[in-house]
């Protein structure tokens, strides 16, 4: 394959209150959030591998994506869902940090289909801006 998926655009009220749900809850790394928050860069990114991100971009930013060509009135729009594949270890120990932390977790899912077949379990839950992520384990 040509291709690989490089990073996913999440609209969010406050990067700063995304970038710690997605590092202490999630537990992915943050990049250039001591930039964002001195003003030197215009978002977060959250580190999912070594070479894929997830970019969590302020909502205020939409007007200015919407004036690209062909894109009046799209940006800002939410997609379905990340999933986020990991260890089953970490799988089950991201559901306790969300558990813990109040946030709603789905009842599991069995054998969901994905990029690498068919995961056994997989649960669903969402950031502080209502983007829903699915969590899932490969065996």
């Amino acid at each position: 394959m040509p291709y690989e998926l490089d990073h996913v655009v999440l609209w969010v009220a406050d990067p700063v209150r995304s970038a710690a749900f997605y590092r202490d809850v999630v537990g992915l790394e943050p990049v250039r959030l001591a930039e964002f928050e001195k003003g030197l860069a215009p978002f977060v990114s959250m580190r999912v591998t070594e070479r894929t991100l997830v970019d969590l971009v302020p909502l205020t930013v939409a007007p200015q994506l919407n004036a690209a060509p062909g894109a009046e009135g799209s940006a800002g729009n939410r997609l379905n869902h990340v999933c986020l594949a990991t260890s089953e270890q970490e799988f089950e120990a991201l559901r306790t940090r969300l558990e813990a932390g109040g946030h709603p977790v789905t009842p599991y899912a069995e054998n969901s289909f994905g990029a690498r077949g068919t995961a056994p379990r997989t649960y669903y839950f969402a950031d502080p801006d209502g983007n829903v992520l699915e969590a899932r384990h490969y065996g």
